[in-house]
């Protein structure tokens, strides 16, 4: 567990840190009020971009891409800062290996796009009538090759639009660059990933303080938003009681809290747009010896997979260590209680590259995030799991922001001093 000190230390973050320092200190106690914890925190600055770009520049040479095409999304925004809707409307940057990226735009949209584009970046424009596809193959070709990587996100249509219209390109696989890229993070990211996970887990203790019984899954679901807001972040967690825990995404079925009843909590927030997802469940009332005796399983894997997430290790090999843990416990085989991966990655996206499942034999390197979840449904009766963020390091598996669950009856543990 990350002490503050060291939160505040990570990668030298561009912080007023004595502000961000009194924002942690002030909820070090469960009965404190909430406070705005975001309000010191700076974005990523122009630097930050162009080592993104820098090591995109990189992996295209090490991989033999001419250039890569980033259209509108998450994509985009993670080079370039931009970010653009999808549209029908071809719109993108084409990451080169002599440069800055080179804009395709629709001609209509540029003072638009001159809003949001860096000073003193290309933009190419096409009328309504012309095929932005020509202009990108005329980039390509410019850069002295024809080998276009193509983002994971590109949509259908334009990829037949390249086929049609630049027949002299060889399309190729972008995600060896824009996952490359963001599969691991930087030491900025991780604190920022750090904060996240924090707020959301003091969210949910804020939030667990009002349930009652009788009390609606909307009714939770808005105390621990409000909880979010305080702290600055907008966030949330989405509630199923009793039978429904069972289902690992929710069930339908209208419930209540009662008395006795499994309650589990699965949601996050976002710091300059780094993602948490943390997962809580606890018992309204007394736990039964049975709900206890799953719910130590399930934390028992969890603490398996974390001490697997080791630099060097498969990704496959992460999910093995929590599934054994279960399976041995008799509660397989295989998929037949723990129902899905163990995890998945986690930064601009909620659900992203890479991902804790069997067959993903990538290797582990420091600086990669994923959620860590393992859990056990048992259809009729109630499901259990806890989920935390967790970044490899040097050293082995750390969880982001602190407070890992203790017992089903402490799902937080002692924060970070």
């Amino acid at each position: 567990m990350v002490n503050r000190r060291e939160f505040l230390k990570i990668g030298g973050l561009t912080l007023p840190l004595s502000g961000l320092a009194r924002g942690l200190a002030a909820q070090s106690s469960g009965n404190a009020p909430l406070e705005n914890m975001v309000k010191d925190v700076l974005p990523l600055g122009p630097e930050d971009y162009e080592a993104r770009q820098e090591r995109a520049r990189s992996l295209m040479a090490a991989h033999h891409l001419d250039s890569v095409f980033l259209n509108g999304g998450v994509n985009l925004a993670y080079f370039t800062k931009v970010n653009w809707g999808l549209s029908e409307r071809t719109f993108g940057a084409v990451l080169n290996k002599k440069g800055r990226p080179i804009w395709v735009c629709p001609a209509f949209e540029l003072e638009r796009a001159t809003e949001s584009i860096p000073a003193g970046q290309e933009v190419r424009t096409w009328d309504e009538h012309e095929s932005p596809y020509k202009l990108i193959a005329g980039i390509v070709k410019e850069q002295g090759g024809s080998r276009l990587g193509i983002a994971p996100n590109v949509i259908a249509f334009q990829i037949f639009g390249l086929k049609r219209d630049a027949p002299g390109l060889e399309l190729a696989d972008g995600a060896v660059v824009t996952e490359g890229c963001r599969g691991t993070k930087t030491a900025k990211e991780i604190a920022f990933l750090d904060l996240a996970n924090r707020i959301t887990k003091l969210a949910y203790r804020e939030g667990f303080k009002h349930i009652k019984e009788g009390m609606t899954p909307r009714e939770l679901s808005a105390a621990i938003a409000e909880a979010h807001q305080k702290m600055g972040a907008s966030g949330g967690g989405g509630p199923q009681f009793g039978p429904n825990t069972a289902f690992p995404h929710g069930s339908r079925t209208p419930r209540t809290v009662q008395d006795g009843a499994v309650i589990m909590v699965d949601g996050g927030c976002n710091v300059q747009g780094f993602s948490s997802d943390v997962t809580r469940t606890i018992v309204f009332g007394k736990a039964t010896d049975r709900m206890k005796k799953v719910w130590d399983i399930v934390r028992r894997a969890q603490a398996a997979a974390l001490k697997a997430a080791r630099p060097g290790a498969a990704c496959q090999d992460v999910d093995i260590a929590a599934r054994k843990v279960i399976e041995d416990a008799g509660f397989g085989p295989d998929y037949k209680y723990f129902a899905h991966r163990l995890g998945h990655g986690i930064g601009l996206e909620g659900h992203e590259y890479p991902y804790l499942v069997r067959g993903n034999t990538l290797k582990l390197e420091p600086g990669m995030t994923f959620s860590n979840e393992p859990g056990i449904y048992i259809y009729g009766e109630f499901g259990i799991r806890t989920e935390d963020c967790m970044v490899v390091t040097e050293k082995g598996g750390r969880i982001l922001g602190g407070m890992e669950a203790v017992s089903i009856g402490e799902p937080f543990g002692k924060e970070a001093s």
